[in-house]
C-alpha cells in the first residue's frame, strides 16, 4: 500500500519512488500520472480528444473519466474531429442510452459542435497542434518552483485564460479556463509536476527533445 501524502503534496511508492500525490496510489491512475500526465503531445486527435474528456470532466473527478476513456473514444469515433463534424442529432440521441460513457446532453453535443470548431481551426492554422502550441508559455513567464501551494493557489493561468477567451470567441464550449489549464497540464505545454517527482526530471528532459509544431 502506498504511503499517505506528505505536507509538500508528494507521496512515496511501493518501488521507493516520491510522485505528485494526487493518483492516491491507484494502480491505474498512477500509471497515468507517470507514462501521460505532463509529457508534450503534437497529435492532434490526442489533444482534441483531452479537450472534450476535460469538458466531459467538468464537477466529477479524472479518474471517473479515465476509467471510461476507452470507452469514450468507442462512442466518439477516436476523436477524429473531421468525421464528428459531419455527424448530428441522431449521434447525440443515440450516445444518450451509451452507459459506458457521461451521458450529460450538453457535454455530448459540446463533442460535435468542437470537432466543426476544431476543423475550422485546423484550416487556420495548419494543425490544431501548431495553434495550442504558439500558446506555450516562455521559461520567464513560468515560477522558479512548483510547489503544492503554488497549483492549489493557481488553477488557472494568464494563459489558459486567453486560450479560452479565444477558444469560445471562434464558438467552441466547455472550454472554461480551468478545463483549459488541466489540457496544458495533461499535454505537456507546462511540467506541473511537483518539485521532489521522479516524473519531473523526465517530463522536462520529454518537453527538450520534443519538435514544437
Amino acid at each position: 500500500m502506498a504511503e499517505e501524502p506528505r505536507q509538500d503534496g508528494l507521496i512515496e511508492g511501493e518501488d521507493g519512488l516520491l510522485r505528485c500525490a494526487w493518483h492516491g496510489g491507484l494502480p491505474d491512475y498512477q500509471a497515468y500520472h507517470d507514462e501521460e500526465w505532463g509529457h508534450p503531445v503534437g497529435e492532434d486527435r490526442r489533444l482534441f480528444e483531452k479537450l472534450c474528456l476535460e469538458g466531459f470532466q467538468a464537477g466529477l473527478s479524472w479518474l471517473t473519466i479515465l476509467r471510461k476513456r476507452e470507452n469514450f473514444r468507442d462512442a466518439f469515433s477516436g476523436f477524429d474531429f473531421v468525421h464528428l463534424a459531419d455527424r448530428g442529432e441522431a449521434d447525440i440521441e443515440r450516445h444518450l442510452t451509451n452507459p459506458g460513457i457521461i451521458r450529460h446532453r450538453g457535454k455530448i453535443a459540446s463533442v460535435y459542435n468542437n470537432a466543426r470548431r476544431a476543423v475550422e481551426l485546423a484550416e487556420e492554422h495548419g494543425t490544431l497542434a501548431r495553434y495550442f502550441w504558439s500558446f506555450e508559455p516562455k521559461p520567464q513567464d513560468r515560477p522558479c518552483s512548483i510547489d503544492i501551494a503554488h497549483l492549489r493557489a493557481n488553477p488557472t493561468t494568464e494563459v489558459s485564460t486567453r486560450i479560452s477567451k479565444d477558444l469560445k470567441k471562434r464558438g467552441w464550449s466547455f472550454v472554461g479556463p480551468t478545463t483549459v489549464y488541466a489540457f496544458m497540464q495533461a499535454m505537456g505545454l507546462v511540467n506541473d509536476h511537483l518539485d521532489g517527482c521522479f516524473c519531473r526530471p523526465r517530463v522536462e528532459a520529454a518537453r527538450e527533445r520534443f519538435r514544437r509544431p
